[in-house]
């Protein structure tokens, strides 16, 4: 049986530890107890000792966000069903949902600009799920040009959302309603 992991990236200073930290006692009240969770980040200064820290590759021209599809590398060391997680997200409730909805299919948000258009198909990389070893061609054309890649897109979600598509590869939105902005929707 394959591990479920909970990973999220901390590169740079833009959010300190206390942010993994947050974010793994948020975890800890709302995780099933078999679901490991796991920081990606060349810094472990400050972590909390139970989290798996794994170093990150150090990628030349490659910041922040731009990290993500290097989750993709079907090496990384957390094999299994990973549900990666944005440092800013606020868990409030039992996330196991996020594990069991559209079994081994890649799973993401709709992106937030969908609250003033709703027909808007793009994705949100805050959170999304797939298996170990699915989708590695967004790591391998990633690591090809990561430079040339994160200048010709947005962001991280615009570059997963092109590999994916013109792949044809199959994906499933979460609900709307199971994640939602801050910033385009509650407020």
């Amino acid at each position: 049986l394959m591990a479920k992991w909970f990973v999220c990236l901390k590169h740079g200073n833009k959010y300190g530890a206390e942010y993994v930290n947050t974010l793994y006692s948020m975890f800890k009240r709302h995780a099933p107890g078999d679901i490991r969770f796991a920081c990606y980040t060349e810094n472990k200064q400050n972590l909390n000792k139970e989290i798996e820290a794994f170093n990150l590759p150090i990628v030349d021209n490659v910041r922040g966000w731009w990290y993500k599809p290097l989750f993709f590398n079907p090496n990384i060391p957390t094999q299994g069903t990973v549900l990666f997680c944005d440092l800013d997200v606020v868990i409030f409730n039992n996330i196991e949902k996020f594990y069991n909805v559209h079994p081994n299919k890649f799973c993401i948000l709709r992106d937030f600009t969908r609250a003033t258009r709703p027909n808007w198909p793009k994705f949100n990389s805050s959170i999304f799920r797939f298996e170990t070893g699915t989708h590695s061609y967004i790591y391998e054309n990633f690591i090809k040009d990561a430079f040339k890649i994160s200048r010709k897109f947005q962001g991280d979600q615009d570059y997963i959302y092109d590999e994916v598509i013109k792949n044809n590869q199959p994906y499933q939105y979460y609900p709307d309603t199971w994640a939602e902005s801050y910033k385009w929707e509650m407020r």
